[in-house]
């Protein structure tokens, strides 16, 4: 198989080679036309010259009037070969250099002339020469003759051959300086790839912030190189998030795992009692749980991540969901004094939604109760949206400050009042989004308000609302 550069080649030079032959073609056929036309009007304007002479001269014997005779005009014949026949065939009168020589009349050409046509034939081989040969009926006295004259198309040959000749000359000198030109500029295109590609052999995960040069040019090259360095900059960022995830990740791992060590091991340094290895192994426990839950938080984003999540057909009304979820976190907010208002409007509570989504308003609801202050309240709200539904969930905590807003769906994100107000790992937010992202949805944050924050989660219905 051919390279790029090979193919590139050949394609350029096959196409200059059709363009210009069809070029060549095309000229060496017109002038071809134009040749023969000027041959078949100089022999059509003998005929009719000597149709003419035949037709004022009447009543005298028909001749050819190749030399001169009293008054009567001569013509001047060159290699012009000139006959007079009737319909019957019969030769009245032809010049003198035919000799004993006859121009052909078949029968078909007969039945034409007969009819007033005047034809045109090619004769290849009447003699030495190819000839081509007009037939103009002229009736004099009542009676229809025919006048005919032919003529070599020897010199109509040679022309057209020697123009073949020069064409091709040409044609030949055209390919090779635009096969030229076109193999310089193909050698620049392919030697700017060439760079670009040794250029981009170089770049690896270490080195993701480079850049391919551009050459400023807008072209296709400038748009590839455009191309490329985009991808970069996602991959770059796409590693540092995976290699920040991956540090957060340790971190929150290792936390537990080392309170967890601590405990066991203070524990195992002497006897205790049995109420000490009993909060021992409850502080343990704790741990694991947190553990358990950090694990599974990042286990099913490594699922969205690969796409394997599992979409799942079966769904649960949002006013069901939206009860149980507020059911399940009303005791946490009354350890606060505080109070949860669910308000699902107008028919929206009977959309079908993705299981899933029990989580989404969990993290929001969970959030909610976490940094609001005791004795205030968090408002959840379902609404449709088109065919949507939104799910709201609005807090009276101290919202969320400007610095912290970029951030705050990042995974292990922590602002500094999260850092100080409550514990947590800085998944949930992260989780959510992801999954109302995975499900087609959107979820974002309102952070305007003189106090709290608003979260809207967006999501498609997964039956027509009603």
């Amino acid at each position: 198989m051919f390279s790029l550069r090979g193919r590139l080649v050949l394609g350029h030079v096959g196409a200059v080679l059709v363009i210009v032959g069809c070029a060549a073609l095309a000229g060496w056929w017109q002038l071809s036309r134009s040749l023969h036309g000027q041959l078949d009007g100089a022999l059509l304007a003998l005929a009719e010259a000597e149709a003419g002479i035949l037709v004022a001269t009447h009543g005298t014997p028909v001749r050819v009037h190749d030399t001169p005779s009293g008054n009567v005009p001569s013509l001047t014949r060159l290699d012009r070969l000139i006959q007079i026949v009737d319909l019957q065939g019969r030769v009245l009168a032809r010049s003198s250099n035919l000799a004993n020589g006859t121009l052909p009349l078949q029968t078909a050409l007969q039945a034409r002339l007969a009819a007033g046509e005047t034809v045109f034939d090619t004769l290849p081989h009447a003699g030495e020469e190819p000839l081509r040969m007009v037939s103009l009926p002229t009736v004099i006295d009542g009676r229809t003759l025919a006048v005919q004259v032919a003529g070599s198309l020897d010199d109509v040959d040679h022309t057209l051959q020697a123009a073949g000749l020069l064409f091709a000359a040409m044609a030949a000198a055209l390919v090779l300086a635009v096969s030229g030109a076109g193999l310089l500029l193909t050698r620049g295109l392919l030697r700017a790839i060439d760079g670009l590609v040794s250029r981009a052999r170089l770049i690896g995960d270490a080195s993701l912030h480079e850049r391919l040069p551009h050459q400023g040019a807008d072209d296709e090259i400038g748009k590839l190189v455009d191309t490329l360095n985009a991808m970069l900059s996602r991959l770059e960022s796409a590693f540092m998030v995976q290699r920040r995830f991956t540090a957060d990740a340790s971190h929150e791992l290792r936390t537990p795992l080392s309170r967890l060590r601590m405990e066991i091991e203070v524990t195992l340094r002497r006897p205790r009692s049995e109420e000490y290895y009993a909060e021992a192994l409850r502080s343990c426990l704790e741990e694991v749980l947190r553990l358990s839950g950090l694990v599974d938080q990042l286990l099913t984003l490594a699922r969205i991540d690969a796409g394997t999540q599992e979409g799942g057909a079966d769904t649960l009304p949002v006013a069901m969901m939206a009860q149980a979820v507020v059911g399940r976190l009303q005791p946490a907010a009354q350890e606060r004094a505080m109070r949860i208002r669910l308000d699902i409007m107008g028919s929206a509570g009977g959309a079908g939604v993705h299981p899933a989504l029990a989580l989404v308003l969990t993290n929001l609801l969970d959030n909610a109760i976490k940094f609001s202050p005791p004795g205030s309240e968090v408002e959840v709200t379902v609404y449709k949206a088109g065919d949507d539904v939104m799910l709201v969930v609005d807090d009276q905590g101290p919202g969320i400050a400007p610095e912290d807003l970029p951030h705050i769906f990042d995974r292990f994100y922590r602002g500094a009042q999260a850092r100080a107000a409550t514990p947590g790992m800085g998944l949930g937010l992260a989780l959510s989004r992801s999954i109302v992202h995975a499900l087609g949805g959107s979820l974002g944050v309102d952070a305007s308000a003189a106090r709290g924050a608003r979260f809207a989660a967006r999501t498609r219905a997964v039956y027509p609302l009603q």
